[in-house]
């Protein structure tokens, strides 16, 4: 088996349980991507990584790692993972209905959005329950602690420092790939409370 070199930086990112991009503003991970990319490398990372208990998943334009098996407890803190970030995501749809990979946002223009949409308001007061926010945290901190949330969790990067401007990232898609597949039978959607 002839590994590539960066075989332990691949693995560092994604078992951080971070995301390899095609749209990263960073060079080195834009690179990483080209690499795995390479159908022959692609076979050879996804034999070393599946032996070692990880599974190199392909996304639409985004790598990451799942794994074999999982504990209970895992899939647990998975699922209410899940619950905040289809939180979150509905947040940013309502913001704007085309917010996806390639997106470009200032914490400003969400925050003055929140002062005069009612609906996105009250999406926010909803992400003040999840981040586990006080009810009386400031909308702006509301939409920073989101939108550090989607950096550290590898769908966004800052894009300009001077500008505080963040780009979403195509691993993004992910997020949108989750709410796409679930799917409630339409005698069980009478059931659920609103």
């Amino acid at each position: 088996m002839n590994l590539p070199r960066q075989t332990g930086e691949i693995f560092e990112i994604l078992s951080s349980g971070q995301f390899i991009c095609s749209n990263s503003s960073d060079n080195r991970i834009a690179k990483l991507y080209d690499l795995i990319d390479d159908a022959d490398k692609y076979e050879t990372l996804y034999d070393y990584f599946f032996a070692i208990g990880f599974i190199l998943e392909k996304g639409n334009e985004f790598y990451f790692f799942s794994r074999k098996n999982e504990a209970k407890a895992d899939l647990e803190r998975k699922l209410e993972t899940a619950c905040k970030w289809i939180d979150i995501l509905d947040f940013f749809k309502t913001f704007d209905s085309a917010f996806g990979s390639g997106y470009s946002l200032s914490p400003q223009e969400v925050s003055v959005k929140i002062r005069v949409d009612a609906v996105l308001k009250s999406k926010a007061d909803g992400l003040r329950k999840v981040l586990k926010l006080d009810d009386r945290t400031p909308y702006d901190e509301v939409v920073s602690k989101t939108i550090d949330n989607l950096i550290k969790d590898g769908f966004a990067e800052m894009e300009n420092e001077i500008l505080k401007s963040y780009k979403i990232l195509s691993s993004f898609k992910y997020l949108e790939e989750l709410v796409t597949i679930i799917n409630i039978p339409e005698e069980v959607q009478n059931e659920i409370p609103e």
